[in-house]
Order: C-alpha cells, then sequence, then structure tokens
C-alpha cells in the first residue's frame, strides 16, 4: 500500500476542493493514485458537494417525528432554493434525518453527523448528507436538531407551514387523555404563532432581565417625559415595561390565543384543563425551529450586478 502524505492530501484537496479527512480516505482506498482519487472523490459526490459548499442555504424543512407520546425530535435541513425544499427527494431525506434524530444518543452536531446512517450503515450521516448534495445539485445542510423525551407525561408537536416551522412541547402531568393531549397541541399552535422564548418567568435568567433593564433605562433617560422625574418612579416604570415585555416573551404569561373573553392567559387555560380532567398538568418545555431563523439570507439584485460589471 502506498505511502499517503500530507502533500497528497494537500493536492488532492486542492483539486478538488473536497474535504481533508475525504481527500485522505480516497487516497488510501484507491493506493495513493491521484487521479483515481479524483474518480473516487467525484462517484462518492465530495467534490462536487464541496464546491457547493460557500452557497447560502436558508430555506429548506423543519421535519418533527414523535414516537408512542413520548420521544420527539425535531430537525431542521436547509437548501439554497424553496424550488428543491418542495421536492420530494428532499422532502424524504429530510424525513429520514428526523427518524435518525429521534433515535440519536447524540448532544451536539458533531457527534450527530459521525453516526452510522440509520438507513446504510456502512455510512455516516455526513457521508449520506454528501450524497444527497450531489443527487439534488444543491447546498444543503442539516443545520440543527433537539430531540424531547418525556419522562413522566407525554409529547406533542405541530408542524406549520408544510414545514416552515416545527414545535415540540413537553407536558407533566399524571392524566393522558385526548382533552389533555388536545390542549397540549393547542399551545404547540401558540408557541408557533407567537414564538415564546421562555416557558414562564421562573426560566428567565438575571442576565436576560439585567441586559433588558439596561435597554429600558437608556429608553426613559431619552423620554422627554420622563426628564426630571425621581428615582423611584423612573425605576417603577422601568419594572413595569420589564413585566409587560415578560408577558411577551414568557409562554405562560401570554394571552391564550383562543381565549373566548381575549384576557385568559396560557398558565389560567392549564389551570381549566387540568381541574377539568382532575389533573396535575403543567407544560415542561418546549422546543420551536423556524427554517432558516437566523441567515443571512443572500439578496441577488441582477440589475445591480450588470451596472456594476459595465462600470455604470
Amino acid at each position: 500500500m502506498a505511502n499517503i502524505t500530507a502533500a497528497m492530501v494537500k493536492e488532492l484537496r486542492e483539486m478538488t476542493g473536497a474535504g481533508m479527512m475525504d481527500c485522505k480516505k480516497a487516497l488510501g482506498e484507491t493506493d495513493g493514485d491521484m487521479d483515481a482519487a479524483v474518480e473516487f472523490l467525484r462517484k462518492n459526490g465530495q467534490a462536487k458537494a464541496e464546491k457547493k459548499a460557500g452557497r447560502i442555504a436558508a430555506e429548506g424543512l423543519c421535519k418533527v417525528i414523535v414516537k408512542e407520546d413520548k420521544v420527539a425530535a425535531v430537525v431542521e435541513v436547509n437548501s439554497e432554493t424553496d424550488f428543491v425544499a418542495k421536492n420530494d427527494e428532499f422532502q424524504s431525506f429530510v424525513a429520514a434525518v428526523a427518524e435518525q434524530a429521534v433515535e440519536t444518543d447524540s448532544t451536539d452536531m458533531d457527534a450527530f453527523m459521525a453516526e452510522p446512517w440509520k438507513n446504510d450503515t456502512s455510512k455516516t450521516v455526513k457521508d449520506a448528507l454528501v450524497e444527497k448534495i450531489a443527487r439534488i445539485g444543491e447546498n444543503l445542510n442539516i443545520r440543527r436538531f433537539e430531540k424531547v423525551v418525556a419522562e413522566n407525561g407525554f409529547v406533542v408537536s405541530y408542524v406549520h407551514g408544510g414545514g416552515r416551522i416545527g414545535v415540540i412541547v413537553e407536558a407533566e402531568t399524571d392524566v393522558v387523555n385526548d382533552a389533555v393531549k388536545e390542549a397540549m397541541t393547542n399551545l404547540a399552535m401558540q408557541v408557533a404563532a407567537l414564538s415564546p422564548k421562555y416557558v414562564s418567568t421562573d426560566d428567565v435568567s438575571e442576565e436576560y432581565k439585567a441586559h433588558e433593564k439596561e435597554i429600558l433605562m437608556a429608553q426613559i433617560a431619552n423620554d422627554p417625559k420622563m426628564a426630571g422625574k425621581p428615582e423611584k418612579v423612573i425605576e417603577g416604570a422601568v419594572t413595569g415595561r420589564l413585566n409587560k415585555e415578560l408577558k411577551e416573551v414568557c409562554l405562560l404569561e401570554q394571552v391564550y390565543v383562543k381565549a373566548e373573553d381575549g384576557k385568559q392567559t396560557v398558565a389560567q387555560y392549564v389551570a381549566q384543563v387540568a381541574k377539568e380532567n382532575n389533573a396535575k398538568l403543567f407544560v415542561k418545555k418546549f422546543v420551536r425551529f423556524e427554517t432558516g431563523e437566523g441567515i443571512e439570507k443572500k439578496v441577488d439584485d441582477f440589475a445591480a450586478e450588470v451596472a456594476a460589471q459595465a462600470g455604470m
């Protein structure tokens, strides 16, 4: 077997744009034959995939899988275009990634990507992704996943917009029936619609509160109506504004969207459902993924591009 040197790996990487470990493997598989190694990478999709890695993948889908009401996983897989996101092959791949996630013991993306691919254990999850990139012809990215296991209750899910938003809600309860499940599904819909950050005010860190107070203090300092007000009044105003903000970002403090009187909070709704079903019922956790959230999308301006090239 040929001695695979760092220089050989570097040369192959420069020729193909493939990853370093992929190049090393290709050279090992082809006994150091550079041309054969290039062909190996092309056949396995790595060279083609790596050339697309610079493209922004901000479209795609979120997918949720629930197993026996006890275990759930949500994944986000990105594509470059909405057209591919609607492609049957892409959607099947996202479903397979979600199935992988609901079975995984991994807690981070690196470990997840290195796992044997459930549909073909001779490959890793990363290998399966690279092959799919080669087949579909766009940069794809398994961006994130989260798995939720209910120890003392159940999980429900909700998917909005055909996969634009995926939500999991974990309930802790001693009663599991259709009415309680329906209530938690209603809350999953609320999470999708109003995008809270926390379950309750108890979950809000002091660091977050301090940061928000700092912003509110700056806002009040620039408010002519508050000029010259006593410190006690200013502190009261800050506290009032902060409490109002927390009601918007904490699920249990939000007004329940289906409330008939338009006033009932989510916490009051949960208490009502618990009483009606003689249950101890708590919202323990929720997870909300939105496709492309936080990704800066590239906006192509064809007219500007032409003008720039023409020196206009």
